[in-house]
């Protein structure tokens, strides 16, 4: 069974342990529609199209902020 030669220093050992929980900022690119930024392949958020065309419709909010009585 093989064995290491030879202790593995602390410095290296850091290293190795530094690149495990890396986190990559996300690929914004701006929407074609609003040049809004968003996730690319992906409906933009704030207009709600995808590859020119509308796949969400947009709902008006209340400007009061109360929540609409919907189900109850």
């Amino acid at each position: 069974m093989p064995v290491p030669k030879r202790r593995t220093t602390s410095s290296k050992r850091d290293m190795r342990r530094a690149n495990y929980d890396k986190v990559a900022p996300p690929n914004l690119v701006p929407c074609s529609n609003c040049s809004a930024p968003s996730l690319p392949h992906r409906v933009c958020a704030a207009c709600g199209h995808y590859r020119g065309k509308a796949v969400l419709v947009k709902k008006e909010s209340s400007d009061d902020g109360t929540p609409s009585a919907g189900g109850q």
